[in-house]
Protein backbone atom coordinates (compact mmCIF):
# COMPACT_ATOMS: atom_id res chain seq x y z
CA UNK A 1 0.00 0.00 0.00
CA UNK A 2 1.30 3.40 -0.98
CA UNK A 3 2.16 5.43 1.94
CA UNK A 4 -0.20 8.67 3.02
CA UNK A 5 0.32 11.88 1.52
CA UNK A 6 2.66 14.22 4.27
CA UNK A 7 0.14 16.60 6.07
CA UNK A 8 -0.37 19.72 4.56
CA UNK A 9 -0.17 21.18 8.80
CA UNK A 10 1.18 19.83 11.50
CA UNK A 11 1.30 21.17 14.93
CA UNK A 12 3.90 19.84 17.33
CA UNK A 13 3.40 20.81 21.10
CA UNK A 14 1.47 23.48 20.86
CA UNK A 15 1.10 26.17 23.82
CA UNK A 16 -0.41 29.14 24.57
CA UNK A 17 -0.78 31.31 27.78
CA UNK A 18 -2.17 34.59 28.73
CA UNK A 19 -0.77 37.19 31.33
CA UNK A 20 -3.10 37.32 33.98
CA UNK A 21 -3.29 39.95 37.58
CA UNK A 22 -2.71 36.39 39.09
CA UNK A 23 0.03 35.46 36.74
CA UNK A 24 -0.12 33.36 33.83
CA UNK A 25 -2.40 31.28 32.46
CA UNK A 26 -2.10 27.99 30.01
CA UNK A 27 -4.86 28.81 27.85
CA UNK A 28 -3.57 25.87 25.26
CA UNK A 29 -1.29 22.99 26.59
CA UNK A 30 1.07 21.12 24.62
CA UNK A 31 -1.13 20.27 21.71
CA UNK A 32 -0.36 18.34 18.94
CA UNK A 33 -2.51 17.46 15.51
CA UNK A 34 -1.78 16.73 11.65
CA UNK A 35 -3.94 18.12 9.21
CA UNK A 36 -3.71 16.81 4.81
CA UNK A 37 -5.23 18.33 1.81
CA UNK A 38 -8.84 17.13 1.41
CA UNK A 39 -9.35 16.42 4.78
CA UNK A 40 -11.82 18.44 7.60
CA UNK A 41 -10.63 18.12 11.21
CA UNK A 42 -13.51 19.23 14.10
CA UNK A 43 -11.32 20.39 16.72
CA UNK A 44 -14.47 19.97 19.17
CA UNK A 45 -14.72 21.77 23.07
CA UNK A 46 -16.89 24.20 25.19
CA UNK A 47 -15.90 27.79 25.64
CA UNK A 48 -12.61 27.93 27.16
CA UNK A 49 -11.18 24.63 26.14
CA UNK A 50 -8.45 26.36 23.62
CA UNK A 51 -10.29 25.92 20.03
CA UNK A 52 -10.31 29.39 19.36
CA UNK A 53 -6.90 30.22 21.03
CA UNK A 54 -5.76 27.91 19.10
CA UNK A 55 -6.58 29.05 15.51
CA UNK A 56 -5.47 32.52 16.33
CA UNK A 57 -2.20 31.25 17.45
CA UNK A 58 -1.73 29.22 13.94
CA UNK A 59 -3.07 32.21 12.29
CA UNK A 60 -0.77 34.58 14.08
CA UNK A 61 -3.88 36.73 15.24
CA UNK A 62 -3.53 36.17 18.81
CA UNK A 63 -3.89 39.33 21.34
CA UNK A 64 -0.41 39.98 22.29
CA UNK A 65 -0.50 41.25 25.19
CA UNK A 66 -2.09 39.80 26.92
CA UNK A 67 -1.91 36.27 24.94
CA UNK A 68 1.40 34.51 24.27
CA UNK A 69 3.16 31.01 22.19
CA UNK A 70 5.15 29.76 25.16
CA UNK A 71 6.45 26.97 22.76
CA UNK A 72 5.69 24.42 20.16
CA UNK A 73 5.51 24.46 16.00
CA UNK A 74 3.03 25.09 13.27
CA UNK A 75 4.59 23.30 10.35
CA UNK A 76 2.99 24.23 7.13
CA UNK A 77 4.34 22.26 4.72
CA UNK A 78 7.89 22.33 6.93
CA UNK A 79 7.90 25.64 7.50
CA UNK A 80 7.53 26.94 11.32
CA UNK A 81 4.41 29.94 11.30
CA UNK A 82 5.42 30.47 14.65
CA UNK A 83 9.07 31.44 14.12
CA UNK A 84 9.03 33.81 11.06
CA UNK A 85 9.09 37.73 11.16
CA UNK A 86 5.33 39.32 11.84
CA UNK A 87 5.62 40.46 7.81
CA UNK A 88 6.61 37.24 6.09
CA UNK A 89 3.91 35.00 8.08
CA UNK A 90 1.09 37.52 7.32
CA UNK A 91 2.07 37.36 3.39
CA UNK A 92 2.21 33.27 3.91
CA UNK A 93 -1.08 33.39 5.40
CA UNK A 94 -2.26 35.58 2.98
CA UNK A 95 -1.62 33.41 0.55
CA UNK A 96 -1.62 29.77 2.34
CA UNK A 97 -4.26 29.84 5.10
CA UNK A 98 -7.37 31.85 5.86
CA UNK A 99 -10.06 32.20 8.34
CA UNK A 100 -13.70 32.62 8.95
CA UNK A 101 -15.22 34.08 12.09
CA UNK A 102 -18.35 33.16 14.24
CA UNK A 103 -19.36 36.76 14.26
CA UNK A 104 -19.97 38.20 10.71
CA UNK A 105 -20.92 41.65 11.44
CA UNK A 106 -17.65 41.77 13.96
CA UNK A 107 -15.50 41.23 10.98
CA UNK A 108 -16.82 42.83 7.80
CA UNK A 109 -16.21 46.54 7.52
CA UNK A 110 -19.58 48.73 7.82
CA UNK A 111 -18.64 51.68 5.69
CA UNK A 112 -17.42 49.61 2.79
CA UNK A 113 -20.18 47.57 0.59
CA UNK A 114 -19.16 43.51 0.33
CA UNK A 115 -17.69 43.56 -3.29
CA UNK A 116 -14.98 46.32 -2.83
CA UNK A 117 -14.10 44.56 0.74
CA UNK A 118 -13.59 40.95 -1.22
CA UNK A 119 -11.92 42.80 -4.02
CA UNK A 120 -9.70 44.52 -1.43
CA UNK A 121 -7.53 40.93 -1.22
CA UNK A 122 -7.16 40.71 -4.77
CA UNK A 123 -5.92 44.57 -4.84
CA UNK A 124 -3.27 43.85 -1.83
CA UNK A 125 -1.94 40.39 -2.51
CA UNK A 126 -2.29 40.17 -6.25
CA UNK A 127 -1.77 43.42 -7.14
CA UNK A 128 -4.84 43.74 -9.61
CA UNK A 129 -6.56 46.61 -10.73
CA UNK A 130 -9.75 47.72 -9.49
CA UNK A 131 -12.04 47.13 -12.07
CA UNK A 132 -10.64 43.46 -12.61
CA UNK A 133 -10.30 43.02 -8.42
CA UNK A 134 -14.10 43.61 -8.52
CA UNK A 135 -14.92 41.34 -11.50
CA UNK A 136 -13.40 38.66 -9.26
CA UNK A 137 -15.09 39.54 -6.52
CA UNK A 138 -18.49 39.23 -8.00
CA UNK A 139 -17.57 35.65 -9.24
CA UNK A 140 -16.54 34.70 -5.86
CA UNK A 141 -20.51 35.63 -4.17
CA UNK A 142 -21.70 34.15 -7.23
CA UNK A 143 -18.80 31.02 -6.00
CA UNK A 144 -20.33 31.07 -2.82
CA UNK A 145 -24.21 30.89 -4.41
CA UNK A 146 -25.04 34.88 -3.35
CA UNK A 147 -28.12 35.67 -5.28
CA UNK A 148 -27.81 38.23 -7.98
CA UNK A 149 -23.86 38.80 -7.10
CA UNK A 150 -23.64 41.81 -9.53
CA UNK A 151 -26.16 43.61 -7.61
CA UNK A 152 -25.90 42.77 -4.26
CA UNK A 153 -21.44 43.63 -4.35
CA UNK A 154 -22.74 47.13 -4.05
CA UNK A 155 -24.91 45.99 -1.04
CA UNK A 156 -23.52 46.44 2.53
CA UNK A 157 -23.07 44.31 5.58
CA UNK A 158 -26.33 45.09 7.18
CA UNK A 159 -28.28 44.58 4.33
CA UNK A 160 -27.70 41.03 4.40
CA UNK A 161 -29.12 38.03 6.24
CA UNK A 162 -26.65 35.92 8.69
CA UNK A 163 -26.26 33.15 6.40
CA UNK A 164 -25.34 35.68 3.20
CA UNK A 165 -23.01 37.43 5.24
CA UNK A 166 -21.44 34.12 6.54
CA UNK A 167 -20.81 33.12 2.87
CA UNK A 168 -19.28 36.71 1.95
CA UNK A 169 -16.82 35.70 4.86
CA UNK A 170 -15.99 32.57 3.36
CA UNK A 171 -15.80 34.10 -0.21
CA UNK A 172 -12.80 36.66 1.55
CA UNK A 173 -11.24 33.59 2.81
CA UNK A 174 -11.44 32.10 -0.51
CA UNK A 175 -10.39 34.75 -2.62
CA UNK A 176 -6.52 33.69 -2.77
CA UNK A 177 -7.06 30.42 -3.07
CA UNK A 178 -5.55 29.05 0.32
CA UNK A 179 -4.41 25.72 0.81
CA UNK A 180 -6.25 25.77 4.37
CA UNK A 181 -9.43 26.84 6.05
CA UNK A 182 -9.85 27.46 9.39
CA UNK A 183 -13.79 27.71 10.35
CA UNK A 184 -14.27 29.06 13.96
CA UNK A 185 -17.88 28.16 15.04
CA UNK A 186 -19.50 29.62 11.25
CA UNK A 187 -22.73 28.41 11.85
CA UNK A 188 -23.56 28.75 15.62
CA UNK A 189 -26.27 31.36 15.54
CA UNK A 190 -28.01 30.47 11.88
CA UNK A 191 -30.94 28.41 11.52
CA UNK A 192 -31.19 24.92 10.41
CA UNK A 193 -31.90 25.33 6.70
CA UNK A 194 -29.05 27.93 6.90
CA UNK A 195 -27.05 25.92 8.65
CA UNK A 196 -27.23 23.16 6.37
CA UNK A 197 -26.44 25.56 3.37
CA UNK A 198 -23.34 26.57 4.91
CA UNK A 199 -22.03 23.13 5.61
CA UNK A 200 -22.74 22.19 2.27
CA UNK A 201 -21.10 25.02 1.01
CA UNK A 202 -17.97 24.42 2.96
CA UNK A 203 -17.98 20.37 1.53
CA UNK A 204 -18.49 21.71 -2.06
CA UNK A 205 -15.55 23.98 -1.73
CA UNK A 206 -13.15 21.59 0.03
CA UNK A 207 -13.80 19.00 -2.64
CA UNK A 208 -13.34 21.42 -5.34
CA UNK A 209 -9.96 22.80 -4.11
CA UNK A 210 -8.53 20.15 -2.20
CA UNK A 211 -8.21 22.25 0.66
CA UNK A 212 -7.66 21.23 4.23
CA UNK A 213 -10.50 22.61 6.62
CA UNK A 214 -10.13 22.87 10.45
CA UNK A 215 -13.75 23.54 11.67
CA UNK A 216 -13.82 24.89 15.04
CA UNK A 217 -16.83 23.85 17.18
CA UNK A 218 -18.86 22.40 19.99
CA UNK A 219 -21.98 21.62 18.27
CA UNK A 220 -21.41 17.63 17.63
CA UNK A 221 -24.33 17.71 15.34
CA UNK A 222 -22.11 19.54 13.07
CA UNK A 223 -19.16 17.08 13.43
CA UNK A 224 -20.79 14.47 12.74
CA UNK A 225 -22.34 16.63 9.52
CA UNK A 226 -19.12 17.37 7.76
CA UNK A 227 -15.60 16.25 9.29
CA UNK A 228 -13.36 13.20 8.86
CA UNK A 229 -11.50 13.49 11.54
CA UNK A 230 -12.49 15.06 15.42
CA UNK A 231 -9.96 16.21 18.08
CA UNK A 232 -11.83 17.16 22.18
CA UNK A 233 -10.20 19.43 23.41
CA UNK A 234 -10.63 20.01 27.31
CA UNK A 235 -8.39 22.47 29.89
CA UNK A 236 -6.54 23.62 26.63
CA UNK A 237 -5.62 19.99 25.95
CA UNK A 238 -6.44 17.12 23.26
CA UNK A 239 -7.72 14.79 25.36
CA UNK A 240 -8.90 12.46 22.99
CA UNK A 241 -8.56 11.92 18.50
CA UNK A 242 -9.95 9.80 16.08
CA UNK A 243 -12.06 8.95 13.11
CA UNK A 244 -15.30 10.76 13.30
CA UNK A 245 -16.74 7.25 13.21
CA UNK A 246 -14.51 5.73 15.57
CA UNK A 247 -15.05 9.13 18.74
CA UNK A 248 -18.88 8.82 18.47
CA UNK A 249 -19.47 4.47 18.53
CA UNK A 250 -16.82 4.16 21.23
CA UNK A 251 -15.77 7.45 23.41
CA UNK A 252 -12.69 6.66 25.30
CA UNK A 253 -12.38 9.75 27.68
CA UNK A 254 -14.71 10.17 30.08
CA UNK A 255 -15.23 14.29 29.05
CA UNK A 256 -15.78 12.68 25.47
CA UNK A 257 -18.73 10.41 26.96
CA UNK A 258 -19.78 13.47 29.11
CA UNK A 259 -20.47 15.62 25.97
CA UNK A 260 -22.13 12.70 23.61
CA UNK A 261 -24.33 12.04 27.19
CA UNK A 262 -25.49 15.65 27.19
CA UNK A 263 -26.78 16.19 23.34
CA UNK A 264 -30.00 16.77 23.12
CA UNK A 265 -32.61 14.93 20.96
CA UNK A 266 -29.82 11.88 21.28
CA UNK A 267 -32.36 9.91 21.99
CA UNK A 268 -36.20 10.53 22.07
CA UNK A 269 -36.90 11.95 25.34
CA UNK A 270 -40.16 10.06 27.72
CA UNK A 271 -43.23 10.37 26.81
CA UNK A 272 -44.85 13.21 28.92
CA UNK A 273 -48.35 14.04 29.44
CA UNK A 274 -49.14 17.83 31.10
CA UNK A 275 -51.23 17.59 33.60
CA UNK A 276 -54.80 19.00 32.64
CA UNK A 277 -57.37 19.60 34.80
CA UNK A 278 -60.91 18.15 33.40
CA UNK A 279 -63.12 21.10 32.25
CA UNK A 280 -60.15 23.54 33.36
CA UNK A 281 -60.03 26.65 30.75
CA UNK A 282 -56.62 27.12 29.19
CA UNK A 283 -53.97 29.35 30.85
CA UNK A 284 -53.34 31.78 27.82
CA UNK A 285 -55.92 31.83 24.32
CA UNK A 286 -54.30 33.38 21.91
CA UNK A 287 -56.79 34.02 18.35
CA UNK A 288 -55.92 35.12 14.86
CA UNK A 289 -53.35 37.22 16.70
CA UNK A 290 -51.20 39.25 13.69
CA UNK A 291 -48.78 41.89 13.32
CA UNK A 292 -48.31 44.21 10.20
CA UNK A 293 -45.65 46.61 9.42
CA UNK A 294 -45.75 49.03 7.28
CA UNK A 295 -43.31 49.68 5.04
CA UNK A 296 -41.60 53.18 4.36
CA UNK A 297 -38.77 54.33 2.71
CA UNK A 298 -36.56 57.70 2.30
CA UNK A 299 -35.37 60.44 5.31
CA UNK A 300 -39.00 60.95 5.73
CA UNK A 301 -40.39 57.88 6.40
CA UNK A 302 -42.46 57.94 3.70
CA UNK A 303 -45.39 55.18 3.24
CA UNK A 304 -44.54 52.82 0.46
CA UNK A 305 -48.16 51.03 0.45
CA UNK A 306 -46.54 47.67 1.01
CA UNK A 307 -46.98 45.34 3.95
CA UNK A 308 -44.91 43.02 5.80
CA UNK A 309 -46.54 40.72 7.80
CA UNK A 310 -44.47 39.77 10.31
CA UNK A 311 -47.50 37.60 12.48
CA UNK A 312 -50.68 36.66 10.25
CA UNK A 313 -53.73 35.19 12.25
CA UNK A 314 -52.14 33.39 14.57
CA UNK A 315 -54.17 30.28 16.91
CA UNK A 316 -53.43 28.09 20.13
CA UNK A 317 -53.83 27.84 23.53
CA UNK A 318 -51.31 26.79 26.74
CA UNK A 319 -52.80 24.65 29.55
CA UNK A 320 -50.93 25.50 32.96
CA UNK A 321 -48.01 23.04 33.28
CA UNK A 322 -47.40 22.88 29.66
CA UNK A 323 -44.59 23.71 27.73
CA UNK A 324 -45.31 24.84 23.81
CA UNK A 325 -41.99 24.57 21.71
CA UNK A 326 -42.30 27.30 18.64
CA UNK A 327 -40.08 26.81 16.04
CA UNK A 328 -38.70 28.84 12.24
CA UNK A 329 -36.19 30.07 10.90
CA UNK A 330 -35.06 33.35 11.31
CA UNK A 331 -38.12 36.04 10.07
CA UNK A 332 -40.92 33.24 10.64
CA UNK A 333 -42.14 35.37 13.80
CA UNK A 334 -41.36 34.07 16.70
CA UNK A 335 -40.22 36.82 18.59
CA UNK A 336 -42.45 39.12 17.28
CA UNK A 337 -45.44 37.07 18.57
CA UNK A 338 -43.06 36.65 22.10
CA UNK A 339 -43.29 40.69 22.04
CA UNK A 340 -47.08 41.23 21.46
CA UNK A 341 -48.04 38.48 24.45
CA UNK A 342 -45.30 40.30 26.82
CA UNK A 343 -47.07 43.28 25.82
CA UNK A 344 -43.81 44.69 24.37
CA UNK A 345 -45.27 45.85 20.80
CA UNK A 346 -48.96 46.48 20.07
CA UNK A 347 -51.01 43.81 17.69
CA UNK A 348 -52.75 44.54 14.57
CA UNK A 349 -55.48 42.78 15.24
CA UNK A 350 -56.78 39.19 17.07
CA UNK A 351 -56.74 38.36 20.71
CA UNK A 352 -55.06 36.50 23.54
CA UNK A 353 -56.37 36.01 26.77
CA UNK A 354 -54.11 35.32 30.16
CA UNK A 355 -56.32 33.61 32.95
CA UNK A 356 -59.66 34.47 31.55
CA UNK A 357 -58.70 38.00 30.89
CA UNK A 358 -57.89 40.34 27.92
CA UNK A 359 -54.17 40.97 27.43
CA UNK A 360 -54.63 43.96 25.48
CA UNK A 361 -57.05 45.83 27.12
CA UNK A 362 -55.33 45.74 30.76
CA UNK A 363 -54.11 49.18 32.33
CA UNK A 364 -52.86 50.16 35.34
CA UNK A 365 -53.26 47.99 38.55
CA UNK A 366 -53.76 45.18 36.63
CA UNK A 367 -51.54 45.28 33.53
CA UNK A 368 -49.19 45.64 36.59
CA UNK A 369 -50.95 42.18 38.23
CA UNK A 370 -50.53 40.52 34.74
CA UNK A 371 -46.86 41.31 34.57
CA UNK A 372 -46.17 39.27 37.99
CA UNK A 373 -47.89 35.92 36.30
CA UNK A 374 -46.03 36.62 33.11
CA UNK A 375 -41.98 36.45 32.60
CA UNK A 376 -39.29 36.20 29.93
CA UNK A 377 -36.30 34.49 29.82
CA UNK A 378 -34.07 36.00 26.91
CA UNK A 379 -31.43 35.08 24.33
CA UNK A 380 -28.29 37.17 25.50
CA UNK A 381 -27.91 36.84 29.63
CA UNK A 382 -25.13 39.29 30.00
CA UNK A 383 -27.02 42.28 28.01
CA UNK A 384 -30.28 41.30 30.00
CA UNK A 385 -28.60 41.68 33.16
CA UNK A 386 -27.59 45.09 34.64
CA UNK A 387 -24.05 44.67 34.69
CA UNK A 388 -23.72 47.82 37.46
CA UNK A 389 -26.30 45.77 39.80
CA UNK A 390 -24.94 42.54 42.16
CA UNK A 391 -26.98 39.18 41.56
CA UNK A 392 -28.80 39.59 45.08
CA UNK A 393 -30.22 43.23 43.03
CA UNK A 394 -31.08 41.93 40.18
CA UNK A 395 -32.91 39.08 41.89
CA UNK A 396 -34.10 41.03 44.48
CA UNK A 397 -35.56 43.98 41.81
CA UNK A 398 -39.20 42.82 40.88
CA UNK A 399 -40.49 43.21 45.08
CA UNK A 400 -39.69 46.26 44.80
CA UNK A 401 -41.74 47.11 41.92
CA UNK A 402 -44.46 44.67 43.43
CA UNK A 403 -44.78 46.03 46.77
CA UNK A 404 -46.15 43.44 49.05
CA UNK A 405 -45.13 40.61 47.06
CA UNK A 406 -41.85 39.84 49.87
CA UNK A 407 -41.11 41.77 52.71
CA UNK A 408 -37.83 43.85 52.71
CA UNK A 409 -36.71 41.35 56.11
CA UNK A 410 -36.95 38.50 54.52
CA UNK A 411 -35.75 39.16 50.85
CA UNK A 412 -32.06 38.24 52.01
CA UNK A 413 -33.08 34.78 52.20
CA UNK A 414 -35.89 34.48 49.38
CA UNK A 415 -32.28 35.29 47.05
CA UNK A 416 -30.25 32.45 48.70
CA UNK A 417 -33.13 30.26 48.06
CA UNK A 418 -33.80 31.08 44.83
CA UNK A 419 -29.95 31.07 43.93
CA UNK A 420 -30.15 27.49 45.18
CA UNK A 421 -33.20 26.58 43.28
CA UNK A 422 -31.28 27.14 40.27
CA UNK A 423 -27.85 25.58 41.37
CA UNK A 424 -26.17 28.53 42.38
CA UNK A 425 -24.52 29.30 46.18
CA UNK A 426 -25.23 32.07 48.98
CA UNK A 427 -22.11 33.82 48.00
CA UNK A 428 -22.76 34.01 44.29
CA UNK A 429 -25.16 37.14 45.44
CA UNK A 430 -22.33 39.62 46.25
CA UNK A 431 -20.77 38.67 42.83
CA UNK A 432 -22.01 40.80 39.46
CA UNK A 433 -22.88 39.57 35.79
CA UNK A 434 -19.29 39.87 34.46
CA UNK A 435 -18.09 37.86 37.06
CA UNK A 436 -20.21 34.21 35.80
CA UNK A 437 -19.80 31.94 32.80
CA UNK A 438 -22.48 32.23 30.18
CA UNK A 439 -24.70 28.87 31.94
CA UNK A 440 -24.60 30.49 35.07
CA UNK A 441 -25.63 33.54 33.88
CA UNK A 442 -28.86 32.25 32.47
CA UNK A 443 -29.28 30.46 35.86
CA UNK A 444 -29.30 34.24 37.39
CA UNK A 445 -31.92 35.40 34.52
CA UNK A 446 -34.32 32.43 35.47
CA UNK A 447 -33.78 33.42 39.08
CA UNK A 448 -35.19 36.62 38.39
CA UNK A 449 -37.80 35.36 36.14
CA UNK A 450 -38.69 32.68 39.38
CA UNK A 451 -38.81 35.88 42.05
CA UNK A 452 -42.58 36.67 41.51
CA UNK A 453 -43.75 33.08 41.42
CA UNK A 454 -45.36 33.67 37.76
CA UNK A 455 -47.67 30.95 36.11
CA UNK A 456 -46.38 31.24 32.38
CA UNK A 457 -42.67 31.83 31.34
CA UNK A 458 -41.72 32.97 27.87
CA UNK A 459 -37.93 31.43 26.56
CA UNK A 460 -36.72 33.11 23.85
CA UNK A 461 -33.81 30.97 22.61
CA UNK A 462 -32.23 31.34 26.01
CA UNK A 463 -30.36 28.28 25.28
CA UNK A 464 -28.76 28.73 21.98
CA UNK A 465 -25.75 30.29 22.66
CA UNK A 466 -24.46 28.03 25.34
CA UNK A 467 -22.37 24.56 25.22
CA UNK A 468 -23.85 21.58 25.02
CA UNK A 469 -23.21 19.99 28.62
CA UNK A 470 -24.52 23.58 29.81
CA UNK A 471 -27.45 23.62 27.76
CA UNK A 472 -27.83 19.86 29.26
CA UNK A 473 -28.05 21.60 32.49
CA UNK A 474 -30.28 24.35 31.94
CA UNK A 475 -33.18 21.85 30.37
CA UNK A 476 -32.55 19.77 32.65
CA UNK A 477 -33.33 23.31 35.40
CA UNK A 478 -36.26 24.14 33.29
CA UNK A 479 -37.91 20.61 33.31
CA UNK A 480 -37.31 20.28 37.17
CA UNK A 481 -39.43 23.21 37.90
CA UNK A 482 -42.02 23.08 35.50
CA UNK A 483 -42.73 19.55 37.20
CA UNK A 484 -42.23 20.83 41.01
CA UNK A 485 -44.21 24.33 40.16
CA UNK A 486 -46.26 23.72 37.80
CA UNK A 487 -45.01 26.43 35.08
CA UNK A 488 -45.88 26.87 31.63
CA UNK A 489 -43.49 27.39 28.86
CA UNK A 490 -43.19 29.18 25.42
CA UNK A 491 -40.20 27.76 24.34
CA UNK A 492 -39.13 29.70 21.34
CA UNK A 493 -35.82 28.21 19.36
CA UNK A 494 -34.42 26.62 16.25
CA UNK A 495 -32.96 24.14 17.55
CA UNK A 496 -35.04 20.99 17.02
CA UNK A 497 -33.44 18.87 19.44
CA UNK A 498 -33.75 21.46 22.09
CA UNK A 499 -37.59 21.49 21.53
CA UNK A 500 -38.10 17.96 20.82
CA UNK A 501 -36.47 17.64 24.85
CA UNK A 502 -38.73 19.85 26.62
CA UNK A 503 -41.70 20.28 24.26
CA UNK A 504 -45.30 18.82 24.97
CA UNK A 505 -46.46 20.34 22.33
CA UNK A 506 -44.66 22.02 19.18
CA UNK A 507 -45.99 24.78 16.84
CA UNK A 508 -44.04 25.16 13.42
CA UNK A 509 -44.01 28.79 12.35
CA UNK A 510 -43.01 29.92 8.50
CA UNK A 511 -43.38 33.77 7.07
CA UNK A 512 -45.70 34.53 10.45
CA UNK A 513 -48.10 31.52 10.62
CA UNK A 514 -47.91 28.53 12.46
CA UNK A 515 -48.48 26.07 9.55
CA UNK A 516 -48.17 23.11 12.20
CA UNK A 517 -49.04 22.29 15.75
CA UNK A 518 -49.38 19.09 17.05
CA UNK A 519 -47.69 16.81 20.19
CA UNK A 520 -43.98 16.77 20.22
CA UNK A 521 -44.07 12.98 18.35
CA UNK A 522 -46.23 13.96 15.67
CA UNK A 523 -44.64 16.76 14.74
CA UNK A 524 -41.22 14.68 15.04
CA UNK A 525 -42.26 11.44 14.01
CA UNK A 526 -45.22 12.36 11.56
CA UNK A 527 -44.04 15.48 9.92
CA UNK A 528 -47.07 16.66 7.71
CA UNK A 529 -46.36 20.10 6.44
CA UNK A 530 -43.24 20.46 3.81
CA UNK A 531 -41.80 22.86 5.74
CA UNK A 532 -41.62 21.22 8.66
CA UNK A 533 -40.23 18.28 7.30
CA UNK A 534 -37.66 20.32 5.52
CA UNK A 535 -36.76 21.61 9.09
CA UNK A 536 -35.72 18.22 10.30
CA UNK A 537 -34.25 17.64 7.20
CA UNK A 538 -31.77 20.12 7.73
CA UNK A 539 -31.30 19.86 11.64
CA UNK A 540 -27.79 18.15 11.96
CA UNK A 541 -27.88 14.88 14.33
CA UNK A 542 -24.88 13.32 16.19
CA UNK A 543 -24.48 10.52 13.76
CA UNK A 544 -22.28 10.23 11.21
CA UNK A 545 -23.64 7.14 9.68
CA UNK A 546 -27.38 8.80 9.09
CA UNK A 547 -25.89 12.30 8.30
CA UNK A 548 -23.43 10.28 5.35
CA UNK A 549 -26.45 8.97 3.95
CA UNK A 550 -28.79 12.54 4.19
CA UNK A 551 -25.81 14.06 2.40
CA UNK A 552 -25.91 11.59 -0.40
CA UNK A 553 -29.91 12.51 -0.82
CA UNK A 554 -28.92 15.96 -1.02
CA UNK A 555 -26.20 15.32 -3.28
CA UNK A 556 -23.40 16.46 -1.28
CA UNK A 557 -20.37 13.68 -1.39
CA UNK A 558 -17.52 13.87 1.46
CA UNK A 559 -14.38 12.92 -0.48
CA UNK A 560 -12.48 10.77 2.24
CA UNK A 561 -8.89 10.99 2.79
CA UNK A 562 -7.61 7.56 1.96
CA UNK A 563 -4.32 6.29 2.25
CA UNK A 564 -2.50 6.59 -0.40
Amino acid sequence: MAERAAPILEVRDLAVAFHTLAGELDAVDGISFDLHRGETLAILGESGSGKSVTAAAIMGILDSPPGFVRGGQALLDGVDLLALSEGRRRDLLGERIAIIFQDTLAHLNPVYSVGWQIAECFRIHRGVGRAEAYERAVDLMRQTHIPDPERRARDYPHQFSGGQRQRIMIAMALALEPDILIADEPTTALDVTVQAQILDLLIELRNARNMGLILITHDLGVVAEIADRLAVMFHGRIVESGSVGEVFADPQHAYTRRLMSAIPGRAPPPLRVATKVVGAAPLLEVRDLAKHYEVTSGLMRRRTGDVVKAVDGVSFDIQRGETLGVVGESGSGKTTLAKMLLLLEPPTSGSARFGGEDLFTLKGPDLLHLRRRMQVVFQDPFSSLNPRMSVAEIIAEPWSIHDGVVPKAERADRVVELLDRVGLAAEHARRYPHQFSGGQRQRIAIARALALAPDLVICDEAVSALDVSIQAQILDLLKSLRDELGLAYIFIAHDLAVVRELADRVAVMKTGKIVELGTTAQIFDRPAHPYTQALLGASPLPDPELMAERRQRRGIGIQMVKNG
